[in-house]
């Protein structure tokens, strides 16, 4: 059982005691955990590997976790948040919407799949990561997913190795042999899509929906124009305010990729007039604010928000895609289930290589480390239908029969 997204938090006079179910010494862990965390320069790439293996990242989740009154615990918590940039402070009674619904795969994460069997992932084997895996596949988890999940737990045993926490690391194992690597030269399973779609996408955010307000109307326009600039989604989660600003006369972002390795990314015209027409609409309805204010917070203020004012989370920003391109009527009905942020990511780079860009350019848009990471994603994409010769060949196969055949 499972409570505020972390494993079930006990009272000292409960069965089982501790804060932490099943671990000897449940402090120690989450000291070492916010340690290992804090070793990545990106703050959302630290929300981002917490959250993968099971861990809270909002202000609500971690407010539980202090709620048991142990000195040792508290103090590891304290530390976790500050790494993660969490303020737990008390709710001050407002109204509140409810969560938005968490993903299918959130009890299957590392810790939480170890907190439902009674295991104490300090003591977990290679066996019990095995059966984790397969646990996952059953439900349904992409290879990708699975790769993406059990390098985030190797990554921390790792650690959690090197320090002595952890007597080895369970999750050292061979991918290939788990079917986690694909054969070299099969295409992407990533769905292509289209301009057409695309814009579908866009114009669908756009359009007034039963139950949103106008800001969230823009919101949603300004997500979908953000996608299509190739951004990682955590990425989009981890700007601020202050990270949008004008270079060389353009209205450009300042976006911390993968290794804390920070970027420009100039905006096109439909992702300036979809996020300045966002962010003027949300002004409009935050006039409490006073200018200096808003200059005072906005190296902090995140620049995509949501209806409580705190920063989107990756699971939230994935659920308002695929909820978007579920409503995108017959344009968007055969891709409305594979709709995922990689999509447009994988659209910018096919779309940019397609109209003539160099390779070494579409780069550095997407933060890619690599030109052959760029150049494997444009080959490895389905093809436009304008260099196959499907079309020739169905078109003599239309032809009226001639004599002799």
């Amino acid at each position: 059982m499972l409570v505020g997204g972390a494993p079930e938090l006990r009272g000292e006079g409960d069965a089982g005691g501790g804060p932490w179910p099943g671990v000897a010494d449940p402090a120690a862990l989450v000291g070492e955990i916010a340690e290992w965390l804090a070793a990545y320069g990106n703050s959302a790439t630290r929300r981002t590997y917490a959250e993968g293996v099971g861990l809270p990242v909002s202000p609500n989740d971690v407010r539980e976790w202090l709620d048991i009154a142990e000195p040792a615990w508290t103090r590891a918590v304290i530390r976790y948040s500050a790494v993660l940039q969490i303020n737990p402070a008390p709710a001050t009674g407002e109204h509140r919407p409810p969560p938005a619904p968490r993903g299918r795969l959130r009890h299957l994460h590392w810790f939480r799949w170890c907190a439902g069997l009674g295991i104490d992932p300090l003591t977990a084997g290679s066996t019990q990561v095995k059966a984790w895996l397969a646990q996952l596949d059953a439900a349904g988890a992409a290879v990708a997913t699975r790769d993406r999940m059990l390098a985030t737990v190797k990554a921390l045993y790792t650690h959690l190795a090197d320090v002595g926490l952890a007597e080895g690391n369970p999750a050292a194992l061979d991918r290939r042999r788990l079917g986690l690597v694909a054969p070299r030269g099969n295409a992407t399973s990533t769905v292509t899509l289209t301009i057409g779609q695309v814009r579908a996408l866009y114009d669908v955010a756009r359009a007034p929906r039963r139950g949103a307000s106008e800001v969230d109307t823009a919101r949603a326009g300004a997500v979908v124009a953000l996608f299509t600039l190739g951004l990682r989604v955590s990425e989009i989660c981890g700007l601020d305010r202050a990270d949008l600003h004008v270079n060389r006369g353009r209205r450009a972002l300042r976006v911390e990729g993968k290794g804390g390795k920070t970027r420009i990314v100039y905006l096109h015209s439909l992702a300036e007039t979809a996020l300045m027409g966002y962010l003027r609409t949300q002004e409009s309805r935050s006039k409490e604010l006073t200018r200096a204010d808003r200059r005072a917070t906005a190296h902090t203020t995140p620049l995509l928000t949501t209806r409580t004012g705190n920063r989107y989370q990756r699971q939230a920003l994935w659920q308002l895609l695929r909820r978007l391109a579920e409503s995108g009527g017959d344009a968007l009905l055969d891709v409305a289930d594979a709709m995922h942020p990689h999509a447009l990511r994988h659209f910018y780079v096919t779309t940019a290589v397609e109209a003539g860009a160099e390779l070494g350019n579409v780069q550095a848009d997407v933060g890619h480390s690599s030109i052959d990471t760029t150049s494997q994603v444009y080959n490895h994409a389905a093809r436009d239908p304008s260099r196959s010769a499907a079309d020739l060949v169905g078109q003599a196969l239309d032809a009226p029969v001639r004599d002799g055949w």
